[in-house]
């Protein structure tokens, strides 16, 4: 459907639940591409699922880590994917072909990584108890950013929305704008509640269209919306005014993730209580409306559609869909179309089904001939402006929409790469049939036992980080509970073995995974230190 006839005009939220997408594993985080045509699903196995959207339906699985997926960013073009598990390990993939670019291994649990806006060699990563740390892919070399605060480092950090500095808040609210490329301290302000209380800061979001409008989920319970253009002119420890305040002030309820609509005109948050979904104005800042989920289940992670009013909310491992209504309006296909409450006796006209009608009035000639001179351009293909940003005036052509799909064959052949069946007839036997054919069949073989050329070692690069403790748990795992749901909550669940072999998404198993944890039932325990695990490079 063409977005330049999506009604841009009242409504811009979703009303109801619209469906889920089961992914077969356990979700646990999620994101759109930049045109909302693919999402990418992060799940307990260390599986990402890539659905495409319109059609609702798998079109990709990597079977990227042995542990659970905690984060996920896409990068400008499509092309790219980066992917950070609970032990300690981020990756770059090619999303096309599925194989991994290279690996980074970190010192402590990954709380979030995020692709530059513009730049796609650039990543940014939060790791525990530590500083912000700028990554860039080409070299494998890695920048620490500048804290406020050497004790506390407790850090979440974002882009802006084009990439050119980036915000750190820290757990005593301070927040620090730092530019991109000198990570120099450009401004600065504290978040505090009233007096001059402090409260911690827990994420740092940012519109991805309109204007430069951010906003910080805090420990109080408040969604602070702030202009990030009134940041940069107050400078060093400025005193800006937030453009909104939101919160639930009946309930108290804190926020587990919050995030911008497309066009950036609306703000959902997720209840970190239990699956419900506010969305508010943000000109007004007035709530409009509060979708409830199942009873009893707990949010994990919520994703605004870039272009249409969707949101992908995650609870209890299943990805619900939440869109608008769907009111059918046959007049909007033929004006003269009328819906009739009860029948009508129909008068038929006296020329209604004459050859030519004579009662038709004559067109005028000016208008008829003017419409023939007129040269239509039907070569030429307009940019949609949805998938425009605001500085730019042409789509990027090579950027990746869709997943090419292999259609799924019921009967597949015995032998879809071997010779034609004559020529097998004639190198076999015929006590065994072609089970044992001679060198030139099994020379035509080869390409469906390896299925692709052998792939190359993929480069791990080991992070150093001072003074950073190695033996935090990510706190996904840390979750409240015995250690038996711990345990089955990360890896690939036991006994998965033979059920593979009917599963239509069976992942392939990834030949550099850790010796000793290429086989799914082989699981190490969710609760480990990262030097047990061997040979990960």
């Amino acid at each position: 459907m063409n977005l330049e006839l999506l009604e841009s005009f009242g409504q811009n939220y979703p009303e109801e639940a619209d469906g889920t997408l089961d992914c077969i594993s356990m979700a646990l985080t999620c994101t759109f591409n930049r045109w909302g045509t693919l999402l990418a699903v992060g799940c307990n196995d260390g599986r990402i699922v890539i659905w495409d959207f319109l059609t609702r339906g798998i079109a990709k699985i990597i079977s990227a880590h042995i542990h659970p997926v905690c984060s996920l960013s896409w990068s400008r073009d499509g092309h790219k994917l980066v992917s950070a598990s609970t032990d300690n390990i981020v990756s770059q993939w090619d999303v096309l072909t599925g194989d991994c670019d290279q690996r980074f291994r970190f010192p402590s649990p990954i709380l979030k990584l995020q692709y530059h806006p513009r730049d796609m060699d650039k990543v940014l990563v939060c790791p525990m108890k530590s500083a912000p740390v700028l990554l860039t892919l080409s070299d494998s070399k890695h920048v620490v950013l500048p804290v406020d605060d050497d004790s506390d480092l407790n850090v979440v950090a974002a882009f802006d929305r084009r990439g050119e500095y980036i915000y750190t808040g820290n757990a005593k609210g301070k927040i620090l704008v730092l530019n991109t490329d000198t990570q120099d301290l450009v401004a600065s302000f504290r978040v505090t509640t009233g007096t001059s209380n402090t409260t911690a800061i827990k994420s740092i979001e940012f519109a991805r269209k309109g204007s430069s409008c951010f906003l910080i989920n805090t420990a109080d319970r408040i969604i602070r919306v702030y202009d990030g253009r009134e940041i940069l002119t107050c400078g060093r420890d400025g005193e800006p005014e937030p453009m909104q305040k939101l919160q639930d002030l009946v309930n108290r309820t804190p926020w587990k993730r919050c995030c911008f609509s497309g066009d950036g005109e609306y703000i959902v948050a997720g209840s970190a209580r239990q699956h419900a979904l506010y969305i508010w104005e943000k000109s007004i800042g007035n709530l409009v409306k509060i979708l409830h989920g199942t009873r009893g289940e707990l949010l994990l992670d919520v994703a605004w559609h870039p272009v249409r009013p969707i949101i992908a909310s995650i609870s209890s491992g299943v990805v619900s869909i939440w869109a608008q209504n769907q009111v059918e309006n046959w007049s909007a296909f033929a004006p003269d179309f009328k819906e009739l409450d009860e029948n009508v006796e129909y008068e038929e006209r006296e020329s209604e089904f004459d050859i030519e009608d004579e009662d038709k009035s004559e067109p005028e000639q000016t208008g008829a001939d003017a419409a023939e001179d007129e040269e239509v351009d039907v070569t030429s293909v307009d940019p949609i402006q949805a998938f425009c940003s605001s500085d730019e005036e042409l789509e990027d052509y090579k950027a990746l929409l869709y997943l090419p799909i292999a259609p799924e064959v019921e009967d597949p052949e015995e032998n879809p790469f071997g010779p034609p069946p004559e020529a097998a007839g004639q190198t076999a036997t015929p006590d065994d049939g072609s089970a044992h054919s001679g060198p030139t069949d099994k020379k035509q073989r080869q390409p469906s036992a390896d299925g692709a050329p052998p792939k190359k070692k993929i480069r791990t690069t080991t992070i150093e980080l001072q003074g950073v403790p190695s033996d935090e748990v990510h706190p996904l795992l840390g979750v409240k509970g015995d250690s038996k749901s711990k345990k089955k909550a990360a890896g690939r669940p036991k006994g998965s073995k033979g059920k593979d072999k009917d599963s239509p998404f069976r992942p392939k198993v990834c030949r550099d995974r850790a010796e000793g944890l290429g086989t799914p039932g082989n699981l190490v325990s969710s609760v480990y230190k990262p030097h047990e695990v061997q040979g990960l490079d």
